[in-house]
């Protein structure tokens, strides 16, 4: 049921930004006196097909939705009569053709400020940003951070809710700066923390920069040692339950869920005796853990996941923005995104930051199958997440993307003649590679997630 429910949140969160990306080409298209003949959205075999318009455009939603494109009238791509040669996209002056080859990453930075902007001015719950462990030895320990420290800022920049400005530590991460936090600590007294990032190794600026980098943990609702969810593997094939509580492991007692993990990580391979309490009865299973590689070593995994407690109302907090702020944040968040995966992009090819931060289809679908679980904000955050990366890597100069084109097209204008069709043939291949590469990279970072 997951499995069909990622699959579900993946298609429309992919269908809503091709529609978004391909929309700007066409409207460009349109609005520049260029005809379009075809909207797609998916590849392959037609599964629906209508027309609309005066130019009885093609709509298309095709077999496979992995992408879309936007077919215009053109005389590379086919015969144009005669009557229409004014409308064919080939025959635009190069300061049109910019345009609407631009217009579709446009729009999916368009639709990333807006929906920051719906989603700031809506409001959205959070966590309290409040300091639920240190961890021993840490840059935050070092830094003077306390348990039950209340985040205030971060170089005067206010901080509502626990990881609002997470983009702004991997920025002063990468460019190995000092933050100055302003905290209110558990007596009510202002102090200040720092967090010396100058010395923080670049390969380690990841999605977990805050937790296992920094070693700052927000406030974590009790996890109790009930299953709160089962995956294919040794518990599922022993018969275990969601809902099932676990009491011991191998004749050891569990007191909580650190102590189902603690017992399971030491024994892989080995049989153990799991009683769990189920309706009411103690019921004992045999587990059999796989060995599963991790950080150069083997530990032992069962795939269960955890029932988490409730978070309590005082940790509860509603961020809201009004209009203007809102916009501005939004447009702010855009703009740090932007940079900030150009800049990964960047780092990665000069082996600075490591490459597993690339992320598939997998991973995606994971991703916003469970934002999508957890409501319509997450999910709408999500996308303006995605639909930024979509923006940026069809800018990339890479020939066959938005931004090859591009490319041509502005050398184009600076010589006062075309690309010749052989260069352009030999960079199209290569785009074909190095896309190639990327989608290999891209599913091999996906598979060692799922497998490691």
């Amino acid at each position: 049921m997951d499995l069909l429910y990622y699959a579900l949140a993946f298609v429309l969160a992919l269908g809503v930004l091709i529609v978004v990306h391909e929309f700007g080409h066409y409207w460009v298209a349109r609005r520049l006196g260029v005809k379009v003949l075809r909207f797609s959205v998916g590849f392959g075999k037609p599964l629906w097909t209508r027309r609309f318009g005066r130019d009885r455009t093609e709509l298309v939603i095709g077999a496979l939705p992995l992408g879309g494109y936007v077919k215009m009238l053109d005389e590379h791509e086919g015969d144009v009569p005669r009557d229409q040669l004014d409308r064919a996209f080939n025959r635009q002056p190069v300061w049109k053709r910019i345009p609407i080859v631009a217009a579709g990453p446009f729009f999916n930075f368009l639709f990333a400020i807006l929906a920051y902007w719906a989603v700031f001015g809506v409001g959205m719950e959070g966590l309290r940003p409040v300091v639920g462990k240190v961890v021993e030895g840490s840059i935050a320990e070092r830094g003077g951070f306390r348990e039950g420290d209340l985040v205030l800022a971060f170089d005067g920049k206010d901080v509502q809710s626990w990881g609002q400005r997470r983009l702004y530590l991997f920025r002063k991460a990468l460019d190995r700066e000092i933050v100055n936090v302003e905290v209110q600590d558990g007596e009510g007294r202002i102090q200040h923390r720092l967090l010396d990032l100058r010395e923080f190794p670049r390969g380690q600026v990841d999605a977990a920069l805050l937790e296992r980098g920094i070693g700052l943990y927000g406030y974590q609702p009790q996890v109790l040692p009930v299953v709160g969810g089962i995956e294919e593997g040794p518990a599922a094939r022993a018969g275990m339950r969601e809902g099932d509580r676990i009491v011991a492991i191998g004749g050891e007692t569990v007191e909580g869920w650190e102590d189902v993990v603690a017992i399971v990580s030491r024994s892989a391979g080995r049989t153990l005796d799991v009683a769990v309490e189920r309706d009411g009865q103690r019921v004992t299973l045999q587990v059999t853990p796989d060995a599963v590689a991790q950080d150069e070593r083997t530990i032992g995994r069962i795939n269960i996941r955890p029932q988490v407690g409730e978070i309590p109302p005082e940790m509860r907090v509603q961020v809201r923005m009004g209009a203007l702020e809102a916009f501005r944040e939004a447009l702010a968040n855009t703009w740090a995104m932007s940079t900030l995966t150009v800049e990964m992009l960047y780092r990665m090819v000069t082996l600075e930051v490591s490459s597993k931060n690339i992320s598939g289809p997998i991973t995606i679908a994971q991703y916003a199958g469970y934002s999508a679980k957890i409501g319509a904000v997450q999910f709408i955050l999500f996308l303006a997440v995605i639909s930024i990366s979509l923006g940026v890597l069809n800018l990339l100069p890479i020939p066959i993307l938005d931004g090859g084109h591009l490319l041509y097209y502005f050398i184009e204008a600076v010589k006062g003649s075309p690309v010749s069709e052989r260069v352009m043939a030999f960079g199209h291949q290569i785009g074909i590679v190095v896309l190639v590469g990327l989608m290999v990279l891209a599913f091999y970072n996906d598979l060692t997630r799922i497998f490691q």
